[in-house]
């Protein structure tokens, strides 16, 4: 039996829901969890994430609008990463709710640098992911202790983002703060951003996923072409590496390397896209473009 989305004009609700957190405590895979489907880029590093990126889940009563924001950098000062400060301080703005995640087991000071951008209104969410990794269920009802102290949260709800356990719980929690509203979206938006800007996005998942250790610090993705031919899409994508060095790092031997990056992007985007892609892709060298605002704004970082 097919389940109708339609929303409902009587009593519906929308809302913006902004996510936030350090790095690496599992903001993207919360946020594709809820949405039902990869919006948001993922992987182990930090600084995965450097842009706003909405997903839009609509049902029959409520639309939800979650806003992905890149994990709040404490240790490094350059203008990227002025601007992803930037954008996580911009996306608490005007929100209806915020989930501010952390991981089970383990509040830092960067989790409490967090904290203290969020705002005091009474709604705000604190999400503990990764509940699955705590080798001592035990010694969850303490931590939860421990992170309601210095903050009065609207809820507290501890999940698994990973594996999806108690996400729904989370869902049915959140629609309550949302406030009586028309759709912002369309019934069948995921999400607010282009595929343009997906394509470099999961290219540039690849890049941080495939290069493990070696991944230059200064790498970014430029679209340079994307054309829509029917089924098809045409893209051409420049991978910029900060210093000529890292050139090699990313091409690999016989540029093998890139060839293995640029075939698991263009099956990702295939996937996304529902379309068939043709994916070329080069490295160039931008000498610090991680520091210049005029660099930063050619790539999407406004």
């Amino acid at each position: 039996m097919s389940v109708d989305h339609t929303p409902s004009a009587e009593g519906f609700r929308s809302g913006l829901i902004t996510i936030v957190g350090r790095p690496n405590v599992g903001k993207s895979t919360l946020m594709n969890r809820l949405v039902g489907v990869k919006v948001s880029i993922v992987s182990t590093k930090a600084q995965t994430t450097r842009h706003r990126v909405s997903g839009i889940l609509t049902d029959a009563t409520a639309q939800f609008v979650f806003v992905d924001t890149p994990g709040f950098q404490t240790r490094h000062t350059s203008a990227l990463n002025r601007n992803m400060n930037r954008t996580v301080t911009q996306a608490l703005a005007d929100v209806d709710l915020v989930l501010f995640v952390v991981e089970a087991g383990r509040f830092t000071p960067e989790d409490a640098q967090v904290r203290d951008l969020l705002p005091r209104d009474g709604k705000t969410i604190l999400v503990i992911n990764k509940v699955d990794t705590l080798k001592d269920k035990g010694a969850l009802l303490p931590f939860i202790e421990q992170c309601a102290q210095g903050f009065d949260y609207a809820e507290i709800v501890p999940l698994s983002a990973e594996r999806g356990q108690n996400v729904d719980t989370l869902l049915a929690v959140a629609r309550g703060y949302l406030p009586v509203g028309e759709p912002m979206y369309a019934a069948d938006d995921i999400t607010d951003r282009s595929e343009r800007f997906l394509a470099a996005e999961f290219l540039r998942e690849k890049l941080f996923r495939l290069l493990g250790d070696e991944l230059p610090y200064g790498i970014a993705v430029e679209i340079e072409r994307f054309e829509v031919e029917g089924h098809l899409r045409r893209i051409n994508a420049a991978v910029i590496v900060d210093k000529a060095g890292h050139k090699g790092i990313v091409i690999g031997k016989g540029g093998e390397r890139l060839k293995r990056i640029s075939t698991e992007a263009r099956k990702a985007m295939e996937d996304l896209f529902d379309a068939r892609v043709y994916l070329e892709v080069w490295v160039k060298v931008k000498s610090g473009w991680a520091d210049d605002e005029r660099a930063l704004r050619s790539l999407g970082y406004d």
